[in-house]
């Protein structure tokens, strides 16, 4: 078996594989599809379900553990909102506070209020003179007759 007998058995053999592996993609990404439509439609059917039983056009009575699971996450939903609510009031009751407090000491931190950075002395040194002093090992150890 000469070589180029070789290598075309081995591409045929890996684009079998591909083929192969392309194919179950496929299909496996169909039947995800196919179990969220099925959920999706198992949630309509709830829905509704739990519609009729509230408009008492259906009997509950075998639905009532269920229901009453249903009513319970319902209400805590909207205790969980309601307590959203109030915490967004306060923050904004708090930051409108700081803000009318903060516009008058200083703009830049009405301008941006989520660098809140302690003012640096100024120390007479621009440009690489006070880069030098920053990142030098140790303040005292900086050579200032350059």
């Amino acid at each position: 078996m000469s070589v180029i007998e070789s290598i075309t058995n081995q591409a045929g053999r890996l684009v079998e594989d591909v083929q192969g592996s392309l194919k179950r993609a496929r299909v496996e990404g169909e039947r995800r599809l196919l179990q969220r439509q099925h959920r999706a439609a198992l949630e309509a059917l709830g829905e509704r379900t739990y519609e009729l039983v509230r408009a008492e056009r259906l009997e509950g009575a075998e639905l009532s553990p269920e229901l009453a699971a249903v009513e319970s996450k319902l209400m805590e939903i909207e205790a969980k909102v309601a307590e959203l609510d109030d915490l967004q009031t306060t923050d904004d009751d708090a930051d409108a506070g700081k803000a009318a407090e903060g516009a008058a000491a200083d703009p830049a931190a009405t301008a941006f209020p989520m660098v809140d950075a302690p003012s640096q002395p100024d120390t007479g040194k621009t440009g690489w003179e006070a880069a030098d002093r920053f990142f030098a090992p140790d303040a005292d150890a900086t050579d200032d007759t350059r």
